[in-house]
């Protein structure tokens, strides 16, 4: 009932009402130009049914038994973690927009650092209330983007470890773009806070790598980065980072949100100061 409830609410977003459809074709279409257009429409048609499922999983979770959402959202490796759990060092989890990411709170049951959320705020604030409702389910701890480098440098100074996790595949604001890199093929700027915290704390890095198995069903594992940021050139946890989302997103690219603008400073000017890769 729920997936056929999902089914109705795509035939309305993407037939009827068609939510941000012209964004989501020039995204596919400027990162996938090799396609043909019966190939890019597949792929959108695809996303759009995802996108519906993952967003009413994304409230399902208000409800959803712990036993569920292990079951459904498998960790097949959490063992991984726990090893960098044991160097006692904070980590740094970078997680992408692709597959199912809200459902990653139930990480928290498993390991025994405390889970910190790093997000920036949604303009509408009743659906950004709705989201902080869901990733705090297990009492996760969330901090602004703007205030990341003081909570987290607190939290080293006073000895607390911590798992952190950032979204770090949305677009930053041009004030912020210190750093260039080709993403899909595309000269954008990237978002960097996750990598410089790592390295200026020294904190291990991992990447929450998430597939979708099959409808309602994903299964993630923990890919270590380093365990020593600190002497890691620079950049070099970022440039990793976006390689294996990318891998991800060639491999299924139905499963991105392709409904968020990350390419929308492509053809901006690139700031003289600005570090290009």
């Amino acid at each position: 009932m729920f997936y056929a409830f999902s089914t109705a609410v795509y035939i309305f977003v993407y037939r009827i009402i068609g939510y941000r459809k012209k964004a989501v074709t020039e995204n596919i279409t400027l990162v996938f130009p090799e396609k043909s257009d019966q190939e890019i429409k597949r792929i959108r048609k695809a996303f759009y049914k995802h996108m519906c499922d993952m967003f009413l999983e994304m409230v399902k979770s208000i409800s959803i038994s712990d036993k569920d959402l292990l079951e459904r959202f498998k960790i097949i490796d959490i063992e991984t973690l726990k090893n960098l759990e044991s160097k006692n060092k904070s980590i740094v989890v970078l997680m992408a927009h692709y597959a199912s990411y809200e459902w990653a709170t139930v990480t928290q049951l498993l390991i025994d650092f405390p889970t910190v959320g790093v997000y920036k705020q949604i303009k509408n604030k009743y659906f950004d209330a709705l989201v902080h409702r869901i990733r705090q389910r297990y009492d996760a701890r969330l901090i602004r983007s703007y205030n990341a480098m003081k909570e987290i440098t607190k939290d080293k100074v006073n000895g607390k470890l911590c798992s952190y996790a950032f979204l770090s595949d949305q677009s930053p604001s041009l004030a912020k773009a210190t750093y260039w890199t080709d993403f899909m093929g595309i000269k954008v700027p990237t978002h960097v806070g996750g990598s410089v915290l790592a390295k200026r704390l020294d904190m291990s890095v991992a990447y929450l790598h998430v597939e979708k198995v099959k409808r309602g069903y994903y299964e993630a594992k923990f890919i270590p980065i380093t365990e020593n940021a600190k002497n890691c050139e620079d950049f070099y946890i970022v440039k990793t980072y976006l390689r294996m989302v990318e891998e991800q997103i060639k491999k299924a690219p139905e499963y991105y949100l392709w409904t968020h603008k990350r390419w929308k400073h492509r053809n901006a000017e690139i700031p003289k100061d600005a570090t290009v890769h």
